[in-house]
């Protein structure tokens, strides 16, 4: 039997929870008019955006580990460090202290305008059969919307890690290949997941919109196949919001890797913003040439949603290519470890280059004794955890600079 039939079999039966009355739009939504993005009062919306990367997605490289880079995989190191208990109080901390109101504060203060916030599915679906719509990730969610709405920041909510996988590589916490479009019960569950969120949040104008899968279809798996599945999924994601939030604004990633538009035809849809991202290209028109093609060709409105991770120099002349040329944008990340590429950059703890060894050991060595007493492994991540605070974090001035925004507050 081939691997591709298999996945079909015994495929789980999805809980679906019941459909809310279809309220009145809400006020307060931006919209899109062409090309551009337009405020409630009528006027354009250059978006200026920073990723809350690493918060309720985790991704290894944010933590220098090597090997163990999915969630799945970081998680499993965290219990190898610190034992299940340990592991568990650990992300408790984590998520309660990597993003708080003071950051919301201070992303406001300094000139951005959005934050676009990495979902995994994990926090919002129960595993089970059948799963259910429960999880931390609403609280979480709540509370940070809660924070941007007083600092008057707004939010795209981006599905980071969609059920089976939407990208082909570890940062959508998948088995290494795109299952998601492979699966009925992982596209169903996906739909279903987007509806709940929207059928949740449709009163809420401190959404801007909703970014439906990130970085979709690698470049080297089935790419013939996978591509014209692509449009055909936003479809169905896309009827789903909107018959309960008629109004939203929705973000269509490009294929491999977000680096496409080729599979897309005419906007099948009103309000549809397309996105792309792209790391370390020339600062030259011609990087962006072929996204600008389909902008002015089906005239809809392009948003750059993620870029960075170079140097300061870089940034501010890729950052003004896509102002030039109209193009809103969400750098990442905003919070980092030891690095100045970024907002917030976390103090390294000491001992952290054993926790790394230890996190990156391959299978065969998971039994082996660890290279420091428990008291200092234990301490290495009791001071991660204090870094990860606002006010221990050290501000990247120039990065914020090269952006265009306020070097100080």
């Amino acid at each position: 039997m081939s691997v591709r039939r298999r996945l079909f079999l015994a495929l789980p039966v999805i809980a679906v929870l019941p459909s809310p009355a279809l309220a009145r739009p809400a006020d307060g939504l931006v919209r899109i008019e062409g090309r551009r993005f337009v405020t409630p009062d009528g006027k354009p919306l250059l978006l200026k955006g920073i990723n809350l990367g690493n918060w309720m997605m985790p991704e290894g490289y944010m933590f220098k580990f090597e090997r163990a880079k999915a969630p799945r995989q970081i998680e499993g190191a965290m219990e190898r460090l610190v034992g299940s208990q340990g592991a568990a109080r650990f992300w408790k901390t984590f998520r309660d202290t990597y993003i708080t109101e003071d950051d919301l504060r201070f992303i406001a203060a300094v000139g951005f305008n959005m934050v676009r916030i990495p979902l995994h599915y994990r926090h919002f679906v129960t595993a089970g059969s059948p799963p259910r719509f429960e999880g931390e990730g609403y609280a979480l969610l709540d509370r940070v919307l809660g924070w941007a709405r007083t600092h008057g920041l707004r939010v795209v909510l981006d599905l980071h890690a969609a059920p089976g996988g939407q990208t082909g590589i570890n940062h959508d916490d998948g088995p290494g290949y795109p299952l998601m479009f492979y699966v009925p019960a992982h596209r169903q569950l996906t739909i279903a997941l987007w509806r709940h969120i929207a059928a949740r949040y449709r009163d809420d104008p401190t959404i801007l919109g909703y970014d439906l899968l990130n970085e979709p279809i690698a470049p080297y798996h089935d790419v013939a196949y996978l591509n014209g599945k692509l449009e055909p999924f936003y479809r169905e994601a896309t009827a789903a919001i909107r018959s309960v939030d008629p109004h939203r604004i929705i973000f269509l990633a490009g294929g491999q890797w977000s680096s496409s538009f080729d599979m897309f035809g005419p906007p099948f849809a009103p309000n549809l913003a397309y996105t792309f991202h792209s790391f370390w290209a020339s600062t030259r028109r011609d990087s962006i040439q072929r996204h600008l093609d389909f902008s002015y060709r089906h005239n809809v409105p392009l948003f750059l949603g993620e870029t960075g991770e170079l140097t300061d120099a870089w940034n501010e002349q890729f950052r003004t290519l896509q102002e030039r040329h109209g193009i809103g944008w969400s750098f990442w990340t905003y919070k980092n470890l030891d690095t100045p590429s970024t907002v917030v950059s976390i103090p390294r703890p000491a001992d952290w280059d054993a926790v790394v060894a230890i996190a990156d050991r391959p299978p065969s060595r998971w039994g082996e004794p660890l290279p420091l007493p428990q008291a200092r492994i234990d301490a290495a991540l009791a001071q991660y955890l204090e870094g990860i605070r606002f006010a221990n974090g050290t501000i990247r001035w120039s990065y914020i600079a090269s952006l265009g925004l306020k070097p100080g507050l």
